[in-house]
């Protein structure tokens, strides 16, 4: 990597809209090190904006746009946080790399035809930079979609950078709101996908019936019996048959899907629905990766996904033989993946270095991502 600095700033906000992810990571040659982390807190009434505007409705235009500039001023106040606790001068950061806030994500797989797909990612980062003085790379899908991609996931260049091992296959997810998986063979980048829900329809089943913002460790959902008909029914969706590169999100696993399926059965205890939602994920998630053309022998798992036990135990019963562990295991916190892999990202950019993955978002081809927002 060129330049004189190597730490980075990486900023990432996930489909639960829990919190801001921020990583300072040290990006040098081919290593990539966590130095300092911090988690931002959303307030409430930011998390209900996004929420609301994720779906259609009136006034939209005006809502994004106060909506995009507050979330910048978030995103830079999370930044400004992190190196405080770290120590850090902006100065001393060659960028910051921000994923934002997605509020609407239809790729060609989803869309009538590639000039109707498009993704939005918002939390301006002309703010950003503004605030914070530092250069911010942001927008880093759309360049994908343009050249034909999905626009996502873009993490598998990550794993296949970082955590991957030479003779070894490897399949890397990340169990986040929506699930992803990465299959290494050894060195090489074989192919990654989303393979559908992970913890968004769990984390909205138990706000709903148990007020809790997610179900810890598994705990409730260990509790249920899994009710095999409307396990059944929730895999006929079609995304569970796409092959290829392909991403979903909350646009189509959602509560008012979920709320459709649950609308042909009758007298499901709560708690059920929940243990089956758990089997969902875990079963669209082997399913995905059993399927693949090579043996895997080896599951390392990221993400709020890695501390739900009964979900890990679940994985290691679907994907025996192979080992299911966290990616800690590998030296880099589960918690952190996502964010320093934006954080990689843009160093690839300021490198100007491909960061998708033809195989992975069907891309024309290899592109830089992102716009270069100069700091002050």
């Amino acid at each position: 990597m060129s330049g004189e600095h190597s730490l980075y700033v990486g900023l990432m906000s996930g489909t639960s809209v829990d919190a801001i992810d921020s990583a300072l990571v040290r990006c040098r040659h081919n290593t990539v090190d966590i130095v300092a982390t911090h988690q931002h807190t959303i307030p409430p009434e930011i998390k209900q904006q996004v929420a609301a505007i994720s779906h259609s409705g009136g006034d939209e235009i005006e809502r994004m746009g106060v909506l995009d500039r507050a979330l910048g001023l978030l995103f830079a106040e999370a930044t400004i946080s992190l190196l405080e606790s770290a120590a850090v001068q902006p100065g001393q950061v060659k960028a910051i790399g921000s994923h934002g806030q997605t509020i609407r994500h239809r790729p060609p797989s989803a869309a009538r035809d590639n000039a109707a797909s498009f993704t939005l990612q918002i939390g301006d980062p002309n703010t950003i930079a503004e605030v914070t003085g530092i250069t911010t790379v942001a927008d880093f899908r759309r360049r994908d979609m343009a050249a034909g991609g999905e626009g996502a996931p873009l993490a598998p260049a990550f794993h296949a950078a970082v955590l991957s091992a030479p003779g070894v296959n490897r399949a890397v997810v990340n169990i986040g709101g929506i699930a992803n998986a990465t299959i290494l063979d050894g060195n090489s980048l074989l192919m990654g996908f989303d393979s559908g829900p992970g913890n968004t329809l769990l984390d909205h089943w138990v706000l709903r019936h148990r007020a809790e913002p997610f179900d810890r460790d598994g705990a409730w959902s260990a509790r249920g019996q899994v009710h095999p008909a409307l396990l059944q029914r929730l895999l006929e969706h079609p995304y569970f048959r796409q092959t290829g590169p392909r991403s979903t999100g909350k646009e189509i696993f959602n509560l008012a899907w979920l709320d459709n399926v649950l609308g042909g059965f009758t007298d499901i205890a709560a708690r059920d629905v929940q243990r089956t939602l758990a089997e969902l994920t875990v079963t669209s998630i082997a399913n995905a990766i059993n399927a693949c053309p090579i043996t895997v022998s080896e599951v390392y798992i990221c993400g709020g996904g890695s501390h739900n036990k009964h979900l890990m135990e679940r994985l290691s019963v679907l994907l025996a033989p192979a080992t299911v562990a966290s990616t800690a295991q590998l030296g880099m916190d589960p918690d952190w993946v996502e964010a320093a892999t934006f954080a990689w990202l843009a160093s690839r950019t300021l490198d100007g270095l491909a960061g998708n993955a033809q195989v992975v978002t069907g891309a024309a081809g290899a592109r830089v991502l992102g716009g270069i927002y100069r700091g002050a």
